[in-house]
């Protein structure tokens, strides 16, 4: 027996949530920061994360800013929010901006607030994972869904997305994946890590292949609206009418907000489909186990929504669209990548390695550390969002500081080129 009394402890950590971890985009920006070139004078330049608040060029509008400043001083929302789904202003609110889109009108009730979308990915997955069930999620995709997928001992199985077709789902692969215990599709569009923005027709197509299959189709639309090239932005809940749509959304995008931390969860179900499988009820029981997002920010949206001009969300467009030209157009220029794809919404481009042409780069995550250790760029590997030798770059940052980081890209690549 040792010294303190006891033999054996009997707790351990649970290894599922190391595993789940794994995944996560941060865990990787972590590592990759840590090694950035310590006698590197210059600034480090992010293209590898989704957060262009920090940069003057994306600033939020000081309408939002106002209305936080006056939900907290009103001293309406210091208290613990009584409704399970959230204030009701904010989800009548978030049901009135998205029926816009619309072709029916959503209600309040419809709407479940949460904390950031990473929070409504929580929610859905907890609510979907049955004994058995499986979910299929596309590749490349957002890591988070496979991350909860794993926690929660949910099933998933990897559709891809042709990057020839304008990173279209491969919905024959879909349907070849898909069982009896399958029980939802995930889109994300506009696309996150592709830059695409699905068509009308493609969307309906999607729909088809739910209802053919007697699943739902969950759309992450963390991007909605920030679309800047041919395609317009067509959320999946117009298709409800053909399989039901659970839409994952957030301020933290829209409005350049990501630390903010608030998001929802919204039912397109006008035939009733969820509430009868008892996914609604399960939604509502979760919630009782979990924090809310933060009362203030819940009490500020209203204001955001109704004061925000539309020459904010336009000065956010025409920026993107000249970061996109910038990135696409040099990236055009550099031998050891190709971009099949130039982006056409939300802040990511995708674009494959050609290993053949450099000298002493394994693969795409020995890449990225040796481009942090060597030019202090942070540059996301392919590997994190499913595609091995890919990389994916965020242009939504300063211009002049994409220019420099795809500059340093260039003198990495040329230095490791093969002679």
């Amino acid at each position: 027996m040792e010294a303190n009394g006891s033999s054996k402890w009997r707790f351990q950590a649970n290894q599922d949530l190391i595993e789940a971890s794994s995944r996560s985009v941060r865990k990787i920006v972590v590592t990759l920061m840590e090694s950035l070139g310590k006698e590197d004078t210059r600034p480090a330049i992010p293209l590898g994360h989704g957060d262009p608040s920090v940069f003057p060029y994306f600033r939020t509008t000081v309408v939002a800013e106002d209305a936080v400043v006056d939900a907290i001083r009103s001293g309406n929302y210091n208290s613990y929010c009584t409704d399970l789904q959230g204030v009701l202003p904010a989800r009548r609110a978030v049901a009135e901006d998205l029926s816009q889109d619309l072709p029916y009108k959503l209600s309040p009730e419809d709407v479940f607030l949460t904390s950031g979308c990473k929070q409504a990915i929580e929610h859905i997955t907890a609510v979907l994972a049955c004994p058995n069930a499986n979910i299929l999620l596309p590749r490349p995709g957002f890591p988070d869904y496979e991350a909860h997928a794993m926690f929660y001992h949910l099933e998933f199985r990897l559709f891809d997305l042709l990057p020839d077709k304008g990173w279209e789902v491969d919905l024959e692969a879909v349907e070849a994946l898909a069982d009896d215990n399958t029980v939802a599709m995930v889109i994300i569009n506009p696309g996150n890590p592709c830059g695409n923005v699905y068509t009308y027709q493609h969307l309906m197509k999607v729909a088809e292949t739910a209802r053919k299959l007697g699943i739902m189709v969950i759309s992450d639309e963390a991007y909605a609206r920030l679309n800047f090239g041919a395609n317009p932005f067509v959320p999946m809940g117009t298709f409800a009418s053909v399989a039901p749509v659970i839409t994952l959304g957030s301020i933290s995008k829209r409005w350049l907000v990501p630390g903010w931390r608030l998001g929802w969860l919204v039912k397109n179900d006008p035939h009733g489909i969820l509430a009868k499988s008892g996914v609604v009820e399960s939604l509502k029981s979760y919630r009782v186990m979990t924090s809310d997002a933060a009362t203030f920010l819940q009490g500020a949206f209203p204001e955001m929504i109704e004061k925000t001009k539309e020459e904010f969300f336009c000065k956010i467009l025409k920026n993107l669209r000249v970061n996109v030209d910038i990135c696409y157009d040099k990236i055009k220029g550099i031998p050891y990548l190709i971009c099949p794809y130039k982006p056409e919404g939300s802040m990511f481009m995708l674009v494959k390695l050609n290993l053949a042409l450099l000298d002493g780069i394994r693969d795409d995550m020995d890449f990225c550390e040796k481009l942090a250790r060597e030019e202090s760029v942070i540059v996301l590997p392919g590997v994190a969002v499913g595609l091995k030798n890919w990389l994916r770059i965020t242009f939504a940052i300063e211009p002049s500081a994409l220019e420099e980081g795809l500059e340093r890209i260039i003198v990495f690549c040329h230095r490791h080129s093969k002679r």
